[in-house]
């Protein structure tokens, strides 16, 4: 991790996380008042507080109109469109497949001990995932 990756994950915390996302999400310039009012923040004053960090960040970049992504940077997420999704999200959909697949396909005539084995280790990491995807979708989006 460079030391430029460090001030970044110093930065992107809490509400102004929150702001960034906010601003990475739309495809226009935000301006002061829409990230005032889209995440209920008490004043004008505090929103440039977090758009400010993050432009010393090199995150956003000032426009003519209000404030624009300059750098995507995303931990652990990827964007679609407009939402951002836990990369967690779709290891946990390939191993629930998986699973389903074990059950009502490549179920045996009698059951092994490697069949067994191979379906446990393939709930553990279905499980897993889900619970990694869940973790990292709250922290991200509060």
């Amino acid at each position: 991790m460079s030391s430029e990756d460090v001030d970044v994950e110093d930065v992107l915390r809490g509400l102004t996380l929150r702001v960034y996302h906010f601003v990475l999400k739309n495809k226009k310039e935000t301006g002061i008042r829409e990230v005032q009012r889209a995440l209920k923040l008490s004043s004008p004053t505090l929103a440039v507080y977090h758009l400010e960090k993050l432009e010393n960040a090199g995150l956003i970049k000032k426009g003519v109109v209000g404030y624009r992504v300059n750098r995507v940077y995303l931990r652990n997420l990827v964007r679609l469109r407009r939402m951002l999704v836990p990369r967690y999200f779709f290891y946990a959909i390939f191993f629930s497949l998986a699973v389903v697949l074990e059950l009502v396909f490549f179920r045996p005539v009698v059951f092994t001990r490697e069949y067994v084995f191979a379906f446990i280790v393939t709930c553990v990491a279905a499980v897993s995932f889900v619970y990694e995807t869940v973790k990292a979708w709250v922290k991200e989006t509060v």
